[in-house]
C-alpha cells in the first residue's frame, strides 16, 4: 500500500479532519458493540498504520467513550452531533477512521466481514464476494 491522505468531517460540519498513513486494513465488522455504536448492521472502519490525525476544526468537540469491560474498543465523536470520528489507538501509531466519516474516497475498499457470526440476522448477507470471518483475521 502506498501512503494516504484522507479528509473527513462530522455531520454537522463542525469537526474537520486529514490522516496521513499507510492504508492497511478495511473492515465490515458485525460486532455488537460495533452495531450499537453504528445504530447499524455493522461498522466500516479503515485501519491505518503508521497513521497520523490531524485535526482541522474543532478538535474541542471531540469526545471519547470507552466500553469499561472492553480491551479494545473505544469510540471517539462530536459533542454537538453525535458522528462517529476517527482516533487514534493509545500507545501505537494506528489510527481507526469510520469510513463513513469521510468526505473523499480511501485508496482501499472493503477487504473483509468481521465477527460475522454476531451479526444481526436482519442484517447483510455474505453476497459481495467480501471474505467472512467468525473474529479477527488472521495475520
Amino acid at each position: 500500500m502506498t501512503s494516504a491522505t484522507l479528509r473527513g468531517s462530522c455531520l454537522c460540519g463542525s469537526v474537520q479532519y486529514e490522516i496521513s498513513g499507510d492504508p492497511k486494513k478495511f473492515y465490515h465488522c458485525h460486532c455488537s458493540r460495533c452495531r450499537k455504536a453504528s445504530g447499524t448492521g455493522h461498522a466500516s472502519n479503515l485501519l491505518l498504520q503508521p497513521g497520523s490525525i490531524k485535526w482541522l476544526k474543532g478538535e474541542e468537540l471531540l469526545r471519547t467513550f470507552k466500553v469499561p469491560e472492553a480491551k479494545r474498543f473505544t469510540r471517539q465523536f462530536c459533542m454537538t452531533c453525535g458522528s462517529p470520528l476517527p482516533r487514534l489507538v493509545k500507545d501505537t501509531d494506528l489510527v481507526i477512521i469510520p469510513a463513513g466519516s469521510l468526505d473523499n474516497e480511501p485508496t482501499i475498499k472493503p477487504q473483509a466481514r468481521i465477527f460475522w457470526g454476531s451479526r444481526a440476522g436482519w442484517s447483510c448477507q455474505a453476497d459481495d464476494d467480501l471474505p467472512v470471518h467468525a473474529e479477527y483475521p488472521a495475520g
